[in-house]
């Protein structure tokens, strides 16, 4: 299962560069993960300051 960013994100940019398969991208008022490459390893989640990366 993919991971999926909150509303909670501040749009820091963490989890962009630590994603390994670049799934990550910057959305309109948050980062977004492209649930199609994600690969369910949770490095974004492991960097992002606010826990907004989680777990579908």
């Amino acid at each position: 299962m993919a991971y999926k960013i909150s509303d909670d994100c501040i749009s820091c940019g963490a989890c962009e560069s630590e994603c390994p398969v670049e799934a990550i991208s910057a959305g309109d008022g948050k980062y977004e993960i492209n649930p199609d490459v994600c690969i369910d390893c949770g490095s974004c989640a492991g960097v992002c300051p606010v826990g907004a990366p989680q777990a579908e």
